[in-house]
């Protein structure tokens, strides 16, 4: 698989990886074991995802919704294909329509796009799947009728995040037990939530976009004062792609395309081609300052110029141009550190999985409705926790990303793969905000670079960028405080939970995969 190195080098490890010929790596044990079930069925990679993703509307429902967006990355015999799942704003909305405000809302009707997950699992299962639509339902249905037990992190998260929609009536009714948040072991059941699901598998997708749930939907906006129709709802359909891509030690990293930030992993990776990253220790100052300015410089280039394609005056070629980024490399000082006029948008709520058959198919899958419960609006009787994507919009006129109607905003959930040689070879993510490109840069160094299996790799410390770009590590890397701030960084201290997202990787080795889950997260790895 990898050249293992120095021992001393690599990160220990606080779980095993786990070897199998059918896999599949989440967030939450139960979502995991879902698709596991599908496989052993005799589903393919595919299925196990799509069950997956439905599993975890019901099992980890602050990070992710029925009512969110999806993408995935499907890598068969026949090369990769990219799936953007991105739903679009409203038609009703314009700059006119938020006049007289500084900055997007961040919650409420006014934040929520038209949800793309129920429609990417849709399209999935047509083209690549085996096993009937409906079967792919049955685990989460299961749990949202008859309840599950709320794990450690999941309470956490709740806990912390419900307060602010705790009044609103979809909200307490759907998720909450007697107005607070459920608790460590607790049962939490969603009869509503059981009820559309099945609604969506029984009719594949048409009630929740063009029949009785997209009514639902439209009039639960239109009471709220909201712009979403049932029009904007019909016109939705997510679409397939060709990843972008940029060459990285030996390797090719695939992402799907803007309005996603994928490209900013690719413009990291593209920078520390030219720095001799694979010469310093792996969680030494020097690797870790270059990789963060690098960082930097792929954020700085994608929030001023990624958006909804067809409004983008830069293509991807220009941003990922092996001149332009051999002189961007040029810029990086070892000892000083930059800090570029941007501010970041915050994402909180998302979910990554992974899966693989026997057969040679992998999935590299994240889904997601932006900040935890999303825009807090819940649609009465359904259990559809509606997303506040829209806030990834700008109102800064001129702007690519400026919000306007029937457009993609700045997207930041992205499913990474990496291919040697044009053969598929690895799966990866690393959910949590704007942290996903700087995780995958960081667990795609430990791997590459440093003979790190895919358990060390999503085990060692990490590093965090904020929005302004000051920047915060983990305790392992505490040492490293004093260095980084004398090449210029400003480092704030580990406050917040959840600051260094969660990863899943699962890597081809041999006649199976290796994969690893991130201790960060209740979930696991699984495979037979």
């Amino acid at each position: 698989m990898f050249e293992k190195i120095d021992a001393d080098h690599v990160h220990a490890s606080r779980r095993s990886t786990v070897y199998a010929r059918q896999m599949v790596s989440t967030s939450q044990p139960l979502a995991a074991q879902a698709g596991l079930e599908m496989l052993r069925a005799g589903g393919n990679a595919v299925d196990a995802a799509i069950a997956t993703a439905v599993c975890l509307t019901v099992v980890e429902p602050t990070m992710n919704a029925i009512g969110g967006d999806a993408f995935a990355i499907v890598a068969d015999d026949s090369g990769l294909h990219g799936f953007n799942g991105c739903g679009r704003s409203p038609a009703g909305w314009s700059p006119e329509y938020f006049a007289g405000r500084e900055a997007m809302p961040e919650n409420g009707w006014d934040t929520v796009t038209v949800p793309g997950a129920v429609d990417t699992w849709v399209q999935l299962s047509e083209r690549f799947g085996v096993l009937p639509f409906e079967q792919l339902f049955e685990q989460a249905i299961a749990y949202a009728r008859e309840g599950y037990l709320v794990s450690p992190v999941l309470a956490q998260d709740w806990d912390r995040s419900f307060a602010p929609f705790a009044d609103r009536d979809g909200f307490a009714e759907t998720f909450t037990i007697n107005g607070r948040a459920p608790k460590l072991g607790e049962r939490f059941s969603c009869t509503g939530m059981a009820d559309t699901l099945s609604e969506i598998a029984r009719s594949k997708g048409e009630s929740f976009y063009r029949g009785a749930l997209a009514k639902k939907i439209a009039a639960d906006s239109a009471r709220h004062g909201g712009a979403m129709t049932v029009d904007d709802l019909s016109a939705h359909k997510g679409f397939w792609t060709e990843c972008i891509h940029q060459d990285y030690a030996g390797l090719t990293v695939h992402q799907i395309p803007p309005s996603g930030q994928g490209i900013v992993t690719l413009i990291a990776a593209g920078i520390l081609q030219h720095l001799d990253i694979d010469r310093y220790p792996m969680l030494s100052g020097d690797s870790i300052h270059l990789q963060i300015e690098a960082i930097k410089a792929g954020f700085f280039l994608a929030h001023r110029h990624v958006s909804d394609p067809h409004t983008m005056r830069v293509t991807v070629d220009e941003l990922l141009d092996a001149a332009f980024l051999e002189a961007c490399a040029s810029e990086i000082r070892l000892d000083t550190a930059r800090t570029p006029d941007i501010t970041l948008p915050r994402d909180r709520g998302t979910v990554y999985l992974a899966t693989a058959d026997a057969n040679g198919m992998m999935v590299s899958m994240i889904q997601s409705h932006y900040e935890n419960f999303g825009s807090g609006m819940v649609v009465p009787g359904t259990g559809i926790s509606m997303q506040n994507r829209g806030a990834g919009f700008v109102l800064e006129p001129g702007h690519p990303n400026q919000v306007g109607p029937n457009k993609q905003p700045f997207h930041t959930i992205i499913p990474a793969f990496a291919t040697r040689q044009g053969a598929p070879l690895m799966a990866f993510g690393v959910m949590g905000a704007h942290h996903q490109p700087q995780g995958q840069i960081q667990v795609l160094n430990a791997i590459v670079h440093h003979g790190c299996s895919a358990q060390q790799a999503l085990d060692a410390p990490r590093w965090h960028v904020h929005e302004d770009f000051s920047l915060t590590v983990e305790s392992g890397l505490s040492h490293l405080q004093d260095d980084l701030a004398k090449r210029g960084h400003r480092m704030l201290p580990h406050e917040k939970a959840g600051l260094f997202g969660g990863g899943q990787v699962i890597i081809r080795s041999g006649d199976g995969y290796a994969g690893g889950s991130d201790p960060r997260k209740d979930g696991q790895t699984v495979g037979f």
